[in-house]
């Protein structure tokens, strides 16, 4: 069982990641294909990921020994440049420790030990292989990937707004609660506590890894908690979760357009203006958003100026930019 112990400074630094970590999330999907986790469901997408990795990426299997990778490699970075530059900063005391703790007296190859004495070249070919795992398993499927991050958010905003932290974070883990500020999820393993003591929590959802959570407890920084999500098993590069189409089969093509515009503020005259409709079909677009919510209405004498509310904003996140 995995035990998160909260105080109340902890619950308000709780946050969700606002976009997804290729590096966290290319872990997750090698640890997935190496513990051969999610059963026979994932064995034909394990079986595609491991023939397909190429030949550059095998050193990431030299770091990850049993399964066990170095606590180093769990960062956030919306871009896999950003997340290799975060391991890069990393102290080399913990490099040292974490390479050590994952290898244990077993015989580590020679790179391994230049990694651990800060050597270039070793870096080097840690980034080159994260990147091309990071082409091979994860940028056909990126902008599916991204939609769904994006669906997991909005239903995480939606559901802390309308019923309290607590009844967000036991709903992105079924069977888990929040008793005296301690999050219990049974089931997880290792069996661990641990304490945030006000340094918050990030959650991040991943779709490759099917068991959960992994936790990052890092000194001094937010832990960050990567729990399953999605639709129970790796996403397919055949179209995004959600898209603009759909949206627009629901909001209808005009409607959708209008709450994109109302990102920014707009009059009635501007809005019809760049919808290329009359003022008063505008007004009637900007008047059904209101009453759902999604736009917001201000009136300055004679001037009416329409925008778009968080919640406007959360549905416009659904569909890919």
């Amino acid at each position: 069982m995995l035990r998160v112990h909260f105080t109340a400074e902890d619950f308000a630094r709780t946050r969700f990641a606002a976009r997804p970590a290729p590096l966290q999330e290319l872990h997750a999907a090698l640890t997935t294909a190496v513990t051969r986790s999610g059963g026979p469901l994932f064995a034909p997408w394990r079986g595609r990921v491991l023939r397909s990795l190429p030949a550059a990426s095998s050193p990431l299997a030299d770091l990850v020994p049993a399964g066990r990778p170095p606590s180093f490699l769990d960062v956030l970075g919306d871009t896999v440049a950003e997340g290799f530059e975060r391991i890069r900063a990393t102290s080399p005391v913990l490099v040292r420790s974490e390479l050590e703790r994952v290898h244990g007296a077993a015989p580590a190859p020679r790179w391994i030990h230049d990694l651990r004495g800060g050597d270039e070249a070793a870096w080097h070919t840690l980034r080159r292989a994260q990147q091309a795992a990071y082409e091979t398993v994860l940028a056909p499927v990126w902008s599916v990937v991204q939609d769904l991050h994006r669906e997991e958010f909005t239903r995480y905003a939606l559901t802390a707004a309308g019923h309290g932290v607590a009844a967000a974070l036991t709903g992105l883990a079924p069977g888990s609660r929040l008793h005296e500020g301690v999050w219990e999820w049974p089931g997880a393993a290792p069996a661990r506590d641990v304490r945030l003591d006000g340094r918050g929590l990030v959650l991040l959802p991943t779709f490759h890894h099917p068991a959960g959570p992994l936790l990052h407890d890092a000194p001094d920084r937010p832990a960050v908690l990567t729990y399953p999500a999605g639709p129970g098993l790796p996403p397919a590069a055949e179209g995004p979760a959600v898209s603009a189409e759909a949206l627009a089969a629901v909001l209808g093509r005009t409607r959708l357009d209008a709450l994109r515009l109302l990102a920014e503020p707009h009059t009635t005259t501007s809005l019809a203006r760049a919808l290329r409709v009359s003022n008063a079909t505008a007004s009637s677009h900007a008047a059904a958003l209101r009453a759902a919510g999604m736009a917001a209405t201000t009136r300055t004498g004679r001037s009416v100026t329409h925008r778009r509310t968080a919640l406007g904003t959360l549905v416009a996140g659904a569909w890919p930019p």
